[in-house]
């Protein structure tokens, strides 16, 4: 397939060409397509029962007191009560909660005689729950580091490592034989004697580089290099740090799933990992799951709710058909680490909604089975009981999204590399925050998976600068256009190779119709962008822009030369000029015929923004911005929306096709508190008018309100139907029976 193509034998090809020069030496050990490991087990294609059936998840995070304060009879009544469907259960690594036989296994110094996996476990076995038990190997203790200090993570001085917040604990290496022979024979255990659904693995993939003498030795045979002294994704040798990495983690979950796997043949491992910035490969790992959960626990700093949406998406991306969990926290998340906190109803309400609308299961995490503030605890049984009252409308099967966006997690490892957040995260934030302000409904698009099965759901694909594509990549894309798709990319998309090396030209340029120069600018200050309305006076693109003559520019643009004249040019460049002194800032070149948006029609529709009008959207939110990329999106898309949301609010817009239904989430976002919470509370927004231009819809006559609950008429519009919701406080459903 074209995914192993551009994954794994590019990848080694890199591996050896970087062996070559850096030591001579052959890449010893890793046989054509094995740069991931071979899988001893094969991959998990489809999820059993006790992973697709749980709606609901519960965790408990024992801490190492609990044994004298919790109450299993309280937790099993609230599980009851919430209709939780899965458990998550803390069970060993750092701490073990049952009385293990493992040296070194440090059970809690509370235990005494009881075994808290086993009470619990026997009260979730009588109310049917799957369970699956954590396990968490990144640090152990001052015994274990005296008895096998080859266990313990080494920096780059030869020096153990010492936890940074606990006293008398180290940092374990993950890719040794702590994991692979202690934490093995852990699982094993802990199957053997519990015989769970599942484990769920917490940090377990390191802290960055080792220097043990096991990763020196490893490192060494598999490459024929020495460790790398420093972290730079544009040295070759950590590079080949990096994908060593990969292969040595997924050679351990396969070890993992082997272990488990010989006791109950249906149980897996579940590591915890998954997004665009994970370091761990999505693609890769999703096949060897039957489930992910994203960790991603609630909202820190500068961040909107939608963000959750945004995970689901991505989780959804490599995962296809598995169940995809949205793990939060009642707490406040912060980097103070508030871990016994807990922030206000509304704010886990709206995060809860928003992940529940972009496809994904609720799983509620508790830190501590200790009750020391009980406020959540009505929000969080209010919102359960409710998807179990409506769980024929939220199984969520299908997205109806004709826009996809693409993310490339070798364009964040390769290219943005310590800077990934800013050089890659944020031109995918700025779309995210435009798709979701014009309520268009849009998935994600893993960037392994550009082959015509996985586009084929897609009219559209923004490339948000993805700038390392391996050429194979750039051919898939190239056929997406052929057969009528439409693509809008921006900035350095396709500059870079799949490892991050520089080319000569763009790997689309073929595609943008033009070249590039060899010059880049930025950051830009005080530059504009002229609307050429006397050129193109009916202009889409001018839609929100009528009276506008220009806007500002974004701050990082690439110089590109056309290959042949534009049809049309709706946008040109306003160099930068002085912003100081205030007698000086005046344009010195008014008017140039540099375009800043590039438009062609051959096959699909193609649009290249050779500037970062996304992360300049992000970084100031500029109406201007989401007016030009949201006409583009529409330009790109020249069709009939299948779903159209209309009225006051900021909303965030997802439609399904489910099972003898089509639903529409509408979740309110609009509240002071959008982009930094917790939020307070809500404000409703007035009526919205659901459009659907869908053919199964043709003879529904009436539509149900699932938040608030009753029932609504249809008016019919030739092929379309429209229905008005009268407000949304913080969520609605407009579920329609077909």
């Amino acid at each position: 397939m074209a995914r192993m193509e551009t994954s794994s034998l590019t990848r080694r090809e890199f591996l050896l060409s970087t062996a070559a020069a850096g030591s001579g030496a052959a890449l010893a050990g890793l046989a054509p397509g094995a740069l991931w490991g071979e899988t001893t087990t094969p991959p998990a294609q489809l999820s059993p029962p006790w992973a697709t059936k749980p709606m609901r998840w519960f965790q408990l995070a024992f801490v190492e007191d609990d044994p004298l304060h919790y109450s299993p009879s309280f937790w099993l009544d609230y599980f009851q009560r919430t209709h939780s469907e899965g458990v998550c259960l803390s069970g060993g690594g750092c701490v073990a909660f049952y009385p293990t036989e493992i040296p070194f296994h440090h059970r809690s110094r509370w235990l005494g005689n009881r075994d808290l996996l086993a009470e619990m476990i026997t009260g979730c076995r009588k109310q049917n729950m799957s369970i699956i038990v954590r396990t968490d190997p990144h640090a152990t203790w001052d015994d274990t580091k005296k008895a096998h200090p080859d266990w313990i993570a080494v920096d780059a001085d030869g020096n153990p490592r010492p936890h940074w917040s606990m006293p008398n604990m180290w940092l374990t290496c993950a890719y040794g034989p702590y994991n692979f022979e202690f934490m093995t024979a852990v699982h094993k255990e802990i199957m053997s004697r519990y015989h769970v659904d599942g484990l769920f693995h917490n940090r377990w993939d390191g802290e960055g580089i080792c220097y043990c003498v096991h990763c020196i030795a490893n490192f060494r045979a598999a490459t024929g290099l020495d460790l790398p002294r420093k972290v730079d994704a544009h040295d070759a040798t950590y590079r080949a740090w990096m994908l060593w990495r990969q292969q040595r983690l997924m050679q351990l979950v396969d070890l993992w799933n082997t272990t488990i796997r010989a006791i109950n043949p249906d149980s897996s491992c579940i590591p915890n990992a998954g997004g665009a910035l994970s370091n761990i490969d999505d693609v890769e790992l999703s096949n060897r799951v039957p489930l992910l959960a994203a960790d991603r626990q609630g909202r820190s700093g500068l961040a909107c709710p939608w963000f959750i949406g945004k995970t689901a998406k991505e989780y959804r991306a490599t995962l296809g058909a598995k169940p995809a969990i949205g793990l939060f926290n009642v707490g406040i998340e912060d980097v103070h680490r508030w871990k016994d906190s807990v922030t206000s109803d509304a704010e886990i309400r709206i995060w809860v909604l928003d992940a529940i609308a972009h496809g994904m299961r609720p799983w509620c995490c508790k830190f501590s089975a200790t009750l020391y503030d009980e406020r959540w605890l009505k929000g969080v049984e209010e919102l359960f009981i409710w998807t179990e009252k409506n769980r024929s409308y939220l199984i969520q099967q299908q997205p109806i999204a004709s826009v996809a966006l693409v993310y490339s997690q070798q364009t964040a490892w390769f290219y943005g590399g310590q800077q990934a957040h800013a050089k890659v995260e944020d031109y995918a934030l700025g779309w995210c925050q435009a798709l979701t302000e014009s309520r268009i409904p849009f998935e994600m698009v893993h960037d392994h998976l550009l082959d015509a099965a996985h586009l084929q759901p897609y009219k559209t694909l923004i490339l948000p600068n993805i700038a390392a594509l391996s050429d194979a990549q750039c051919a898939q894309l190239r056929a997406f256009v052929a057969n009528g798709g439409s693509l809008i990319a921006t900035y350095e998309t396709s500059l870079y190779d799949e490892n991050g090396a520089q080319r000569n030209n763009f790997g689309l340029a073929d595609l943008f119709g033009v070249d590039w120069s060899g010059k880049s600018d930025g950051p830009i200050k005080n530059s504009y962008i002229r609307l050429e309305h006397e050129a193109l006076p009916n202009s889409p693109f001018f839609a929100g822009l009528q009276n506008a003559p220009r806007i500002i520019n974004g701050v990082y643009r690439v110089e590109a030369r056309p290959r042949e004249p534009f049809a049309e040019t709706p946008f040109t460049l306003i160099p930068s000029y002085p912003d100081l002194p205030m007698e000086e800032v005046f344009p010195r070149v008014p008017r140039t015929n540099i375009s800043c948006l590039y438009l062609r029609r051959q096959g699909g529709r193609v649009a290249y923004f050779p500037f970062d009008v996304d992360r300049t959207f992000w970084d100031v939110l500029c109406a201007d911005h989401l007016n030009m990329m949201r006409n583009t999106v529409q330009w790109a898309i020249n069709e009939q929306p299948a779903v159209h949301v209309d009225g006051p609010g900021f909303l965030d817009v997802t439609a399904w096709r489910n099972p003898g239904s089509i639903t529409v989430h509408l979740v309110n976002l609009t509240n002071p508190m959008v982009m930094k919470g917790p939020y307070r509370g809500f404000f409703p927004t007035g009526p919205q008018t659901v459009t659907l231009n869908l053919p199964e819809v043709s003879k529904a006559r009436r539509a149900r309100l699932l938040a608030a609950d009753t029932i609504v008429p249809v008016e019919r519009d030739d092929s379309a139907i429209t229905i008005t919701v009268p407000s949304v406080l913080d969520h609605e459903v407009v579920a329609i029976d077909i």
